[in-house]
């Protein structure tokens, strides 16, 4: 399973934006420069997120976004699963029915479905706060 730049970039802009919204609105040029990446491409990230409901737009001259709820609010895989898709490593796993008409002879359903939960445990359990403290400890060296 490979996250695209999409869900890549999802995250460091929602990090960013629990690191530095806290006494003003954040603009999409900022955290483009910060994060080196495309503003345009953050642009379509960022109305994603707001659409969702993730984050809050303030349009005008002192606009810009922040988050709607506390870091702590938000899981990684809602956050993933939002600018990816599903996360599931085969197709027939994308939904709650398993629709394959192999999967009674599937060697490797087991495999895939144990992959599907292992990746789930972990990004169903850690949160935007988790990594925004682990951010804070890379600039801090620890």
């Amino acid at each position: 399973m490979k996250i695209s730049t999409k869900g890549r970039y999802a995250l460091r802009l929602m990090i960013d934006l629990a690191l530095n919204d806290q006494d003003r609105l954040v603009r999409i040029k900022e955290v483009a420069e910060r994060q080196k990446v495309s503003d345009k491409y953050l642009e379509q990230i960022v109305s994603i997120l707001n659409k969702a409901g993730y984050v809050r737009s303030i349009r005008g001259p002192q606009g810009g976004y922040r988050l709607a709820k506390k870091p702590e609010a938000y899981l990684v895989g809602d956050i993933l699963r939002l600018t990816e898709g599903s996360l599931a490593p085969v197709a027939c796993l994308d939904t709650d029915i398993n629709d394959c008409e192999r999967q009674n002879e599937c060697a490797t359903l087991e495999l895939w479905k144990r992959m599907d939960e292992a990746i789930k445990s972990v990004v169903d359990h850690i949160t935007l706060a988790d990594l925004v403290q682990w951010q804070l400890e890379k600039v801090n060296g620890k």
